[in-house]
């Protein structure tokens, strides 16, 4: 079971119903009027960010363009011994196929980016089911692994996107805190966003990034010198029985009795 919470007071929610049905009665046999519920359709969101108890964070690196900085990503999380989440674009799994078995060998989990990097928000929901269901087969094909968590391309989303990806059983990942290491910006900068993270945030990285490494380098000793432990973001998400915050994003599991 999964509830999207929305915390509005409900007030409003009564005078809008009191207001709708008013009208419905003002207007009856008349077949231009909309229907309550497609006039109060739940918004859907991604998870953004996790409410845990742990102290874990969970890394994720986006793969699109380039590899020249993914040998040294991957020395450096096996140095620390640390998994992470590698959201892998099609065109990427298809240039970089030893790349990709390789990320699988060393334990790291692998997301479904899409197949074509479209604006997902511009596709039917058919189109956009073939593009998340072709990059999967193209992923296992390769490497043997199959997804379960979808990161939309330039993280646009709508109640369509969720709900298609939903359909074919994945999950809708975000992120929480953007290290902004597709702009080329310094070391230190993304060092200094990042090192901001607390218990249950999951952090945007991009495997291409110009000083991603040199980031991460300082920022795995740092991070586990606090207690936390660096996770895949499916290690750190609920899989079920849970809410999703619509003005956060944030996961929550469900109280005890209430789920399924």
């Amino acid at each position: 079971m999964v509830i999207y919470l929305r915390r509005e007071a409900a007030l409003p929610l009564v005078l809008l119903l009191l207001g709708l049905i008013i009208l419905g009665l003002a207007t009856a046999g008349r077949p231009a009027v909309q229907t309550v519920s497609s006039m109060l359709a739940e918004r859907l969101v991604p998870i953004y960010k996790v409410d845990t108890p742990k102290k874990q964070i969970a890394f994720s690196f986006d793969a699109t363009w380039g590899a020249d900085q993914t040998d040294r990503l991957l020395e450096l999380l096996r140095e620390h011994q640390v998994r992470t989440t590698f959201f892998l674009a099609g065109n990427w799994v298809e240039e970089y196929p030893d790349m990709v078995r390789k990320i699988a060998a060393e334990g790291h989990e692998i997301g479904n980016h899409s197949y074509a990097h479209a604006h997902m928000n511009s596709l039917t929901p058919e189109q956009i089911k073939n593009d998340i269901s072709k990059n999967h087969v193209l992923i296992k094909g390769v490497c043997g692994y199959e997804p379960r968590l979808f990161r939309p391309p330039f993280g646009e989303y709508s109640n369509k996107v969720i709900t298609a990806a939903g359909e074919l059983g994945y999950q809708v990942v975000q992120w929480s805190i953007d290290s902004l290491d597709w702009k080329d910006v310094s070391a230190d900068f993304i060092y200094n966003r990042v090192m901001a993270a607390e218990a249950g945030d999951i952090v945007l990285f991009h495997n291409a990034g110009k000083h991603t490494p040199e980031a991460v380098a300082r920022l795995l000793p740092a991070l586990i010198a606090k207690g936390y432990s660096i996770v895949p973001v499916g290690e750190l998400v609920y899989k079920e029985n849970y809410l999703i915050e619509k003005h956060s994003g944030v996961q929550r599991p469900l109280p005890p009795g209430e789920g399924r």
